[in-house]
């Protein structure tokens, strides 16, 4: 009996690290990407209204987010995004890539171009932007 609960529990453990259910960090911009492509149960903070999704993109100490809609994993080293502002008037593909247990790639593919608020104006993110999990 013993056993089998510590195999569950070891197998809910790993289950529980995979590398798309996540909170990857950039410190330069300030952004964070809160993902799970598994279960896509991610709600938004004060954006419940969206209801579940894989995930979306925020910026530390602010409301403003692009949500993503929709996500397809290649494998468990990629997967492509579509995402959307939260105001609804730009979108985009993006992927993100593990380059390693720690290290991500985000990469905007097409569509519109990444700004997030700073200091009352808009910022870009660069086209490629690397993230830490936390």
């Amino acid at each position: 009996m013993t056993l089998m609960a510590f195999l569950m529990l070891s197998a809910q453990a790993q289950k529980d690290d995979r590398a798309f259910k996540t909170y990857l960090y950039n410190d330069e911009y300030e952004v964070f990407l809160r993902i799970n492509f598994y279960d896509k149960d991610i709600k938004i903070a004060g954006q419940e209204l969206y209801g579940d999704l894989p995930g979306y993109l925020g910026r530390k100490h602010h409301s403003f987010c692009w949500v993503m809609v929709d996500v397809e994993m290649e494998n468990e080293r990629k997967a492509t995004m579509t995402m959307v502002n939260d105001f609804g008037s730009e979108d985009l593909t993006a992927s993100l890539t593990r380059k390693n247990d720690s290290i991500y790639i985000f990469r905007q593919e097409k569509g519109s171009t990444v700004k997030i608020p700073k200091n009352g104006k808009w910022q870009k993110l660069p086209k490629t932007l690397e993230f830490k999990r936390k």
